[in-house]
């Protein structure tokens, strides 16, 4: 991602927190613990560390929050010491009388807070606390992401989700969608959006802009998922937006106009459903091309072999653009009807060498927009993520909505 991204911070307020309004480890306002505080003058500066000195069962997601009353924190160090290894990171306001910590602790852990603060004199005073978290009894972890390299590349279309899958049903969504931040090199507003327990899909409000870069990192080591659930690890994506493409067909002018960065670069006489007895229609909605396969062989659907109207036939260079059968592909039977007439099965047939530059064109999440059909394109068919608007988006969102720049 380089330098010059920002990562994006959701659900966290101002580093200068009061410490008495800190209630999340079942305690009230912290008070100054310790097992080696030692003053060295009347004026010495006094610690507060929360969770208190000796807690049990703190959420993993309660930050450790320490402050200093009459002097400067010199030195914070929360160490875990039994069932987890290293120490957590934090960070010191700017006039160096707060520390806060940040990321999760580990379920089941034991943690020790030392804290070093020093006055106008020169008193140091020191103390030491432990506190212990919540016990796990299972674990969660991200089953599938993507974009992912092995299949879609690092460069894809302004139309990309993010779709993430999780190997556990997912309840506490909050602490886990909390958890998913997404930044970019450009502005972009965008949300997740629950499909169900396991799935999770992260779209912009409109398209990506052009040449983004975007992070994608899922902080789950140490959040809760559920009673007793917790996630396992931290998982991180780099992918890059490409140019943008946009694709546009229509069943009734039966023509398909490719768009790269608004200027048209190629126009495609096409076939689309045929509807009939069988309806074949080629559903009408904002696609994404989801696969480029030079071979691909196609069944009619639900029509086994001697019935009407079933169908296996080999075909070359295709894009698909949804889960129901659709695709963008090389149709040399149906050239004569393409640009007149729809005769096909529900896909979008198109020349061999029209099929052969789209497939050599595409990039995975360009969106493929057709129209003109009676049948609409399901949001949930393939990622018809797009046929949802805002609003409707949103409603599937635990955190509603969030921007993420570089700026």
């Amino acid at each position: 991602m380089g330098h010059a991204i920002r990562r994006s911070v959701r659900g966290a307020g101002s580093l200068v927190l009061a410490l008495a309004t800190v209630s999340c480890s079942g305690t009230t306002a912290p008070r100054s613990e310790g097992t080696s505080q030692t003053p060295q003058s009347s004026a010495a500066a006094v610690i507060s560390v929360a969770p208190l000195d000796r807690t049990t069962g703190v959420p993993t997601d309660t930050p450790v929050l320490v402050a200093s009353r009459g002097g400067t924190l010199q030195k914070v160090v929360v160490r875990a010491v039994k069932g987890a290894k290293g120490s957590l990171p934090g960070v010191l306001s700017a006039d160096g009388t707060q520390w806060r910590s940040r990321g999760t602790t580990t379920p089941g852990a034991s943690y020790e807070v030392s804290a070093t603060a020093v006055n106008e004199a020169g008193a140091v005073t020191e103390t030491t606390s432990t506190f212990s978290t919540v016990r796990r009894t299972a674990t969660f972890t991200i089953d599938g992401i993507m974009p992912s390299a092995e299949t879609t590349g690092l460069t894809v279309g302004v139309g990309m989700p993010v779709m993430i899958t999780f190997d556990r049903d997912i309840s506490d969504r909050v602490a886990v969608e909390r958890n998913l931040l997404v930044t970019a090199s450009k502005p972009v507003i965008g949300a997740w959006h629950w499909f169900d327990s396991r799935t999770v899909h992260f779209r912009p409000k409109h398209f990506w802009p052009a040449h983004t870069r975007v992070r994608v990192e899922a902080r789950l080591a140490g959040v809760r998922g559920g009673a007793g659930l917790y996630g396992a690890a931290n998982r991180t994506i780099d992918f890059r937006i490409g140019r943008s493409q946009i694709t546009r067909g229509s069943v009734l002018t039966h023509l398909l106009t490719v768009r790269r960065d608004d200027r048209v670069v190629r126009r495609m006489p096409m076939s689309a459903g045929q509807g009939g007895v069988w309806k074949y229609h080629t559903t009408s909605g904002i696609h994404l091309a989801m696969s480029r396969e030079p071979v691909t062989i196609m069944v009619s659907p639900g029509i086994g072999p001697g019935s009407p109207g079933y169908y296996r036939m080999t075909v070359y260079n295709t894009v698909r653009i949804s889960n129901s059968g659709e695709y963008v592909h090389s149709a040399p039977w149906s050239v004569g009807s393409q640009g007149h007439a729809n005769v096909s099965h529900g896909c979008v047939n198109v020349s061999p060498a029209d099929a052969k530059w789209f497939i050599d064109n595409t990039l995975i999440g360009d969106p493929i927009i057709i129209t003109g059909s009676p049948r609409r394109l399901e949001p949930t068919n393939g990622w018809g993520h797009w046929q949802e608007d805002w609003k409707q988006w949103l409603r599937w969102s635990s955190l509603k909505h969030f921007t993420t720049d570089d700026a």
